[in-house]
């Protein structure tokens, strides 16, 4: 399978949005038993074939999530207080998380790189969540990675032919 180029990922997702719309409500309705497994495989073998430092599209247009743990990890290696990194770097959204105060993410280097790689936020190390248990409670969050993320979009992909429901 071909890697869709990030200029054209939004156009490809658009137009297979209803299409994994409806995959993800009948996989949610009767998620087959092997599907964690199924899923596990796909990821893996997506990410043995993709380096995402050519892409960093999600470093680019989104921002994570920042628990309370991610704050105090990041801060420590700032040799910051939380206050002082939670000032300098995030704000508060509509849901009353904290995120960054920009994008594209304040930590991102001209070379694709991560400053703070070693200790980035646990949504970071997760992304696109392809590999998540109980896969299909987050149908919503990948419908939307799947726009941000070539291998996830590849992932669904492969994942629709593995699994007809």
């Amino acid at each position: 399978m071909l890697k869709p180029q990030v200029n054209e990922l939004q156009k490809l997702a658009k137009d297979k949005h209803n299409e994994n719309k409806k995959y993800f409500d009948k996989l949610k309705k009767k998620a087959p038993k092997n599907l964690d497994y199924v899923m596990q495989d796909l990821h893996e073998a997506e990410f043995k074939k993709t380096n995402c430092l050519e892409c960093a599209n999600c470093c680019k247009t989104t921002g994570p999530l920042f628990t309370t743990a991610d704050i105090e990890r990041i801060s420590k290696h700032f040799k910051q207080k939380p206050q002082q990194f939670i000032a300098q770097y995030l704000r508060i959204d509509e849901e009353n998380d904290y995120v960054l105060q920009s994008v594209p993410c304040t930590f991102l280097e001209a070379d694709n790189k991560c400053f703070i790689y070693d200790v980035r936020p646990k949504a970071c190390r997760e992304f696109p969540h392809t590999d998540r248990k109980k896969f299909q409670q987050i149908a919503n969050l990948t419908l939307k990675n799947i726009e941000i993320c070539p291998a996830a979009y590849n992932i669904v992909e492969e994942m629709k032919k593995r699994i007809s429901l």
